[in-house]
């Protein structure tokens, strides 16, 4: 895994909770995640560098976390040159809720723009390691892949809407509840934090299933 010692201690705790209690996982959603898994070895194996894009319907919590939390697993399990990216089939912005959620998590994130209605924020968890960078767009927007991706369908409207997802040479469903319904709510910052959970644990249960030669 990651050299702990350069996380802050938020980030290495998140790191051990999301590295265990894989048994959380229900049977039907770790059988796609280990589909997934096998995607990226068979391109380690052909000597390419893996890259998946996140999809959701408008590019704003779903799609970010799971881009962002994908990178954050392939670097704890030794995959950084795992080329992780998010989209829509329309452009918004990253929700605030979700960054919050990321910083109080040990994420650092910044923006030069943040009061823009479509940010562009930095995501660091490691300062030896490039900046992420996250703003809405659409799946097939710059800087995204427009050939041999896996495409990541993590909301059924996007799943439903976009059923063809051009360049793409894997397609893979896995769906998550939005968290926005909890959004005002005095439910907000627990569902948001539990969803990090949820989609950082399959993600890090991907890239430790991930076989490099």
């Amino acid at each position: 895994m990651t050299n702990r010692q350069l996380l802050n201690d938020k980030l290495t705790r998140l790191q051990t909770e999301l590295s265990r209690d894989f048994s959380e996982i229900p049977p039907e959603r770790k059988a796609k995640s280990e589909r997934l898994a096998a995607y990226l070895s068979q391109k380690f194996a052909a000597g390419k560098t893996p890259a998946l894009t996140v999809i959701c319907t408008h590019n704003s919590r779903r799609s970010h976390l799971g881009q962002i939390l994908a990178a954050f697993a392939a670097d704890t399990y030794g995959l950084p040159k795992i080329r992780t990216f998010s989209g829509g089939t329309e452009a918004t912005a990253f929700n605030p809720r979700a960054v919050k959620a990321l910083r109080t998590l040990g994420f650092e994130i910044t923006s030069a723009n943040e009061n823009d209605t479509n940010p562009f924020y930095e995501v660091s968890w490691r300062a030896d390691l490039q900046p992420l960078t996250a703003f809405s767009k659409k799946y097939d927007s710059a800087p995204n892949p427009t050939e041999n991706f896996a495409a990541i369908m993590v909301c059924t409207e996007a799943d439903a809407g976009c059923p063809f997802v051009p360049g793409c040479d894997f397609r893979l469903s896995l769906p998550y509840l939005d968290p926005k319904a909890a959004d005002d709510t005095k439910e907000e910052a627990f569902t948001y934090l539990a969803k990090v959970t949820e989609i950082g644990r399959e993600m890090f249960y991907v890239m430790s299933r991930v076989e490099v030669n």
